[in-house]
């Protein structure tokens, strides 16, 4: 299994499609941030807006993937049209809540949404993205398929035939796995979790820690995995990941141990162990240094029991 399948599969992201914009003229849409688990999402189907946020001004175009890993509050606005800001209106277009801004022939056509996410699993990839993540979809070698969906998903949204919301939501769901792979390839060197595994040599290492995080790893032994120092695999990888060896490793040892606590039944003895942890005690407080609560109250937590 391949890294971000991995990443993906722990983090069981659930996509759900909250509305259409269809917006014309100036405008200004204002999103609060969202609550923990959650990471809003627009697609843009037709035109071009731009979205300000804690990082700037974006620009986003035809087939652009907007995703707010983290929730953070964001406002869409027009490229900069003139004159007094469009009217909004809310109503129903078969499928959807549409809002609508301004008159005249459609400028811009959003899809909106977002993915929950598990939490503690899902922070290992979620939480080591950039926020927001703007993803071009419209570029490089995989443009023709990701095209293909974003096409597809349009169409749908459309014509609104049976079932089209399901095929839209499920769309969705795969266009964040393309949308991520995509923007690990085009990382142009910022530091994050998506430039870590576009990295041949480093993902490498990252792939035996994920397929046996109960390894007393050492950064000597996964530097080995990428055939450099240990002092070269330790810079490389910071200035790839934005964050030390040994706090992915944590990061991961944790994330895993979530998604072990939430979908089995094993004592927590044993995915101590499973993790790389010698003892209940020791696994026991860096969990709770890690997610703010012991393993036990974590899993009856997820679990709804007392």
């Amino acid at each position: 299994m391949d890294i971000l399948t991995r990443l993906i599969q722990m983090a069981r992201p659930q996509a759900s499609v909250d509305l259409r914009c269809q917006l014309s003229g100036a405008y200004r849409i204002p999103h609060s941030a969202a609550p923990d688990g959650i990471a809003p999402f627009h697609l843009v189907l037709r035109g071009s807006c731009r979205f300000e946020t804690a990082r700037g001004l974006l620009t986003a175009q035809e087939g652009d993937f907007v995703l707010f890993p983290r929730g953070g509050v964001h406002t869409v606005l027009d490229d900069g049209a003139p004159g007094d800001l469009a009217v909004t209106r809310m109503r129903y277009d078969g499928m959807l809540p549409l809002r609508r801004a301004g008159k005249g022939p459609v400028e811009v056509d959003l899809l909106c949404g977002h993915f929950e996410h598990a939490g503690g699993p899902g922070e290992l990839l979620f939480r080591s993205l950039p926020d927001p993540l703007l993803a071009s979809l419209s570029e490089g070698s995989s443009r023709v398929l990701l095209q293909a969906v974003v096409k597809l998903i349009r169409e749908e949204a459309t014509a609104q035939r049976p079932g089209a919301l399901a095929i839209v939501t499920a769309l969705s769901q795969t266009l964040l796995a393309m949308a991520l792979r995509r923007y690990g390839e085009r990382s142009n060197g910022e530091a994050n979790i998506l430039a870590l595994l576009a990295d041949a040599r480093l993902g490498a290492s990252v792939q035996a820690l994920l397929k046996d995080p109960g390894h007393p790893w050492t950064i000597e032994a996964l530097g080995e995995f990428a055939a450099m120092s240990r002092a070269s695999y330790a810079r490389r990888f910071r200035e790839a990941a934005g964050m030390t060896v040994f706090e992915f490793m944590t990061r991961t040892r944790m994330a895993i141990a979530c998604d072990l606590l939430r979908s089995t039944r094993r004592n927590v003895g044993d995915i101590c162990m499973e993790v790389g942890y010698q003892s209940e005690a020791a696994f026991g407080r860096a969990f709770k240094q890690h997610m703010a609560e012991m393993p036990g109250q974590y899993r009856r937590r997820q679990k709804g029991t007392p």
